[in-house]
């Protein structure tokens, strides 16, 4: 079949496309064709080696965990899905060999949801790793509650969009921070932007004079220490970029593959409250583009990997 996929960890110079063999059909397991897929920063993060003392890596190995597609087949004990159903997941293992990237992706049947039937296979494919850390980050975590106040640092990002939106339809004011070129993008999404860095503590206390509730950092470093200082004394932090929280009294959240999780985000999907902003939609040869876009940090929404 036809993949993205790297021998050695490195840059965006170790990406290939090209044949690999197709994945095994496991008891638990789906074989989804795969129509989209999504960059997220773990994919290039995992490909330089960063992640290597935490995952085996299996080389070749082929990129991805975000996934958009319809069953070409399913393992022996399967029952909630058949052939020719439309699903989209986090298909996150344990160790990372056959990723998304790729013309078929086997993948347990525990991170799989039915695809909403509103939704493009591009706008499905770059919802799932993205949005359920958004999800997971505000309801398990933070435990955000009608009319709290949420701060999020990096409201433009790719969790950011969804932590803004999701963040919304539990009732809460949202701020969240980004750079004034996106201002705009973020008052579309209905939160009140901030600048990072120079002039954030001013903007902060115009908009809110009594602190906020909660804080999702997305980012760690000062960031995070920043957003510490303006939050109320039995105040809620999580962090998705600094285990050290935990230090703190705070939560750090690594996503987890959730089937629950995913049928939230589909009805919010479907109800209209939860948008897919995609900024870029790349071809699987286009690869290396997409990984150098999401490496520079200066990507605005999702980037969308086509499979044709």
């Amino acid at each position: 079949m036809r993949a993205v996929f790297y021998e050695s960890f490195g840059g965006t110079e170790v990406l290939q496309v090209g044949e690999v063999s197709e994945p095994k059909i496991g008891p638990d397991t789906v074989l989804v064709r795969c129509r989209a897929t999504s960059v997220n920063p773990v994919d290039w993060k995992i490909m330089k080696g960063f992640l290597d003392s935490r995952m085996d890596a299996v080389f070749p190995v082929v990129p991805g965990w975000d996934l958009a597609g319809v069953v070409e087949a399913v393992g022996p004990s399967v029952e909630e899905f058949e052939t020719g159903d439309e699903v989209f997941g986090y298909a996150r293992m344990d160790y990372v060999h056959h990723g998304t990237f790729a013309t078929y992706s086997a993948v347990p049947v525990r991170t799989l949801s039915r695809k909403p039937k509103s939704l493009s296979f591009e706008e499905a494919g770059v919802i799932p790793l993205a949005g359920l850390t958004a999800y997971q980050g505000l309801v398990h975590h933070l435990k955000v509650r009608t009319d709290e106040t949420v701060l999020i640092s990096g409201g433009a990002g790719g969790v950011g969009v969804f932590a803004i939106q999701i963040a919304l339809t539990l009732g809460a004011k949202v701020v969240a921070t980004c750079s004034p070129s996106n201002f705009d993008f973020v008052r579309s999404l209905g939160a009140v932007p901030v600048p990072y860095g120079a002039g954030f503590e001013e903007a902060l206390n115009e908009e809110i004079d009594e602190g906020v509730h909660a804080f999702f950092d997305l980012y760690g470093g000062d960031g995070l220490l920043s957003g510490r200082d303006h939050l109320f004394d039995k105040a809620r932090v999580a962090s998705v970029a600094d285990p050290g929280i935990r230090e703190l009294g705070g939560h750090y959240v690594f996503v987890r593959p959730s089937k629950e999780d995913l049928d939230e985000l589909s009805t919010l999907a479907i109800q209209g409250l939860l948008q897919t902003k995609i900024e870029h939609s790349f071809e699987l040869d286009q690869t290396p583009e997409a990984f150098e876009l999401s490496m520079s940090g200066h990507a605005r929404g999702k980037l969308a990997i086509s499979i044709a």
